[in-house]
């Protein structure tokens, strides 16, 4: 009997993660598969099951399906896929699923992304904390009790399809000739970047993929898979530059999130890359006959994606930041596209769910069917300056939060409070948001302004109040 795991500590707002051994072990993650069929009521019903790079994936993928067989589940074992190949598999055959990945946390680390049938997503408000406590209360009664039947188990590998039907959302063929360097950090861009732009399966596409790191290996050894600091991006953009490349991607190890490096070896923010995507999407969907397509940006995105989406003639709607509720809300709208400044992309063609690899695909073709570099075509899509998001460690960010609002809250600055606090300046010349962190005591500042002396002016002012 095992009473000694606080699940809490490992279940997250949109996912299971936690230290392996510690607080995710092979008994809370068979506990876990039980209580996913029961909440979900996936008695008879197919779950699928996959897992990244990390050397507990096998055994945990194993040790859930021993739980979701045991109260009467499928099992169809996927073995080695991104979580973006979840995604697919799970809207494409309609069931429910989860991989066993820690995305872009050390190697100590693994958890679990869950899926509904259709690629819905699982969190916190839909089904996941349901899922914690029975779990909970399976490990503390130390036994799951059989179901009604006992569920079977069988193996299907779907990374060939997933391939085949990226390549049919983005017609890559008639690019020009690119050099492209893929930096899979040893995470699961390893396994679909050759073949989704290679040709291990498919045509060979008018790329010269240069690779780094595709060994696939959960321990990391070359450099952490989280693209989203700056240390972590140094080799790809030392090699686009040596190499003379035209672009450079970055993936984090479940490779659902996609980072752009031009070929000057400079990043091209996510928020450009997110008006680059619309604007292909926008157009594609108004040459189908759409009227006033929907795109979704987080508040932090730059306000430069909901300025491009007006002049596109589509319509753009603001939402928090997370996929969950991105996902939602690309549903309710029928949003054709949506993008973060964390670089998670949403498609709806991709059962509005996040696929860093289609955005890639996205980027290559806008790159490769005209003339320009990326650093020129990027710039069109970075009018403004800025911050980056700033995250200050405090003991106590309800005090900081009012001192900034006190500070900052007058005539000719509007306050909403969406996704913790935006002020906007009335005149449009500049903006910030603070948001408290869901996870550690951090206080994450974003901002941007017209002019780089008005961001670096901006910023100063706020860190002096949140930082006394």
């Amino acid at each position: 009997m095992n009473t000694t795991i606080d699940l809490s500590a490992s279940f997250k707002a949109y996912d299971v993660r936690g230290i392996v051994g510690e607080t995710i072990t092979t008994e809370s993650v068979r506990a876990v598969g039980a209580a996913f069929v029961d909440v979900l009521k996936l008695s008879g019903e197919t779950v699928l099951v996959g897992g990244d790079m990390r050397p507990s994936s096998p055994e945990f993928s194993d040790a859930f399906a021993e739980g979701a067989t045991t109260r009467g589940a499928d099992v169809v074992f996927l073995g080695l896929i991104s979580t973006d190949e979840l995604y697919y598999a799970s809207g494409r055959y309609n069931a429910a699923g989860v991989t066993f990945t820690a995305s872009h946390n050390p190697a100590q680390y693994n958890g679990m992304k869950m899926s509904r049938p259709g690629a819905v997503p699982v969190s916190s408000e839909t089904g996941l904390a349901e899922i914690r406590e029975l779990a909970e209360k399976y490990l503390a009664e130390g036994t799951i009790p059989a179901g009604e039947r006992r569920g079977s188990t069988s193996s299907r590998d779907v990374l060939k399809d997933y391939a085949e039907y990226l390549r049919s959302l983005v017609d890559l063929s008639d690019s020009r000739p690119m050099k492209v360097v893929v930096d899979a950090g040893n995470g699961m861009a390893g396994l679909t970047t050759p073949a989704v732009l290679g040709a291990e399966y498919l045509d060979a596409l008018p790329f010269e993929i240069i690779p780094l790191y595709f060994e696939l290996d959960g321990t990391f050894p070359n450099h952490p898979a989280n693209p989203l600091e700056p240390e972590n991006l140094r080799d790809l953009q030392q090699a686009v530059v040596s190499n003379g490349a035209d672009i450079g991607l970055a993936f984090d190890g479940d490779a659902d999130r996609c980072f752009v490096i031009d070929e000057q070896g400079n990043p091209v923010s996510p928020s450009a890359i997110t008006g680059m995507v619309a604007r292909r999407e926008i157009r594609r969907a108004q040459a189908a006959g759409e009227q006033e397509p929907v795109i979704i940006h987080n508040l932090i995105t730059s306000r430069a994606v909901p300025e491009l989406v007006r002049a596109e003639g589509g319509r753009p709607v603001r939402t928090r930041v997370g996929h969950s509720f991105i996902k939602a809300v690309m549903a309710e709208e029928g949003a054709v596209f949506g993008g973060e400044h964390s670089a998670h992309y949403y498609f709806r063609e991709f059962w509005n769910a996040d696929t860093g690899m289609l955005a890639a695909m996205h980027v290559l073709a806008a790159l490769g069917e005209q003339g320009q570099p990326l650093s020129e075509l990027g710039r069109e899509y970075e009018p403004y300056f800025a911050s980056g998001e700033i995250n200050t460690r405090l003991d106590d960010v309800a005090a900081a939060t009012a001192r900034v609002r006190q500070e900052f809250e007058n005539d000719g600055v509007t306050v909403d409070e969406v996704d913790g606090l935006t002020f906007t300046a009335d005149d449009g010349s500049w903006w910030f948001n603070l948001r408290a962190s869901n996870t550690e005591p951090f206080l994450r500042l974003n901002a941007e302004a017209e002019k780089p002396e008005t961001l670096e002016s901006l910023t100063t002012a706020v860190l002096e109040q949140i930082r006394q």
